[in-house]
């Protein structure tokens, strides 16, 4: 867990120069603390993070340059630069970016719990289980495909 100090994180900067790849996107932490994390995230076109429920934190994104759609079981909202989209703990949601650019965006949770350790974990793997399977050890679910019995 990191303590959080006074002082700012830079633009181009992250945490510990810590940056992960999570499934294609990159995540730069830019505050982490018992309460809270926030990171940055480059969404390249066509990646997606699949339908999945936090069932202990609440999750949130401020979108600062491009388009994502975020999908509540058959709801699709889409969200540009300046909206904030809301994902409570216990809802399912799925983020898209159909756009066809790449979006810039900042995620939040609330409270931290294991999302820090979890994005180190899912840092480069691709393997649809594999994430799914350590995903489950830090407390994100990952919904079964729709066409799965």
């Amino acid at each position: 867990m990191t303590d959080e100090t006074p002082g700012i994180t830079g633009a181009e900067q992250a945490l510990g120069g810590t940056s992960w790849n999570v499934v294609g996107q990159t995540y730069t932490p830019k505050l982490h603390s018992e309460n809270v994390m926030i990171w940055h995230a480059t969404v390249p076109a066509d990646s997606f993070v699949p339908p999945h429920i936090h069932p202990t934190q609440d999750e949130w994104i401020v979108m600062l340059d491009g388009e994502l759609q975020v999908e509540f079981g058959d709801q699709v909202h889409t969200a540009g630069p300046g909206d904030t989209v809301r994902m409570p703990r216990g809802i399912a949601h799925g983020i898209f970016n159909r756009s066809g650019r790449t979006a810039s965006c900042v995620f939040g949770v609330a409270p931290s719990r294991k999302i820090f350790a979890l994005f180190g974990a899912l840092d480069g793997v691709t393997d649809p289980a594999e994430l799914a399977r350590i995903s489950a050890l830090h407390e994100v679910e990952f919904l079964p495909p729709p066409d799965a019995d």
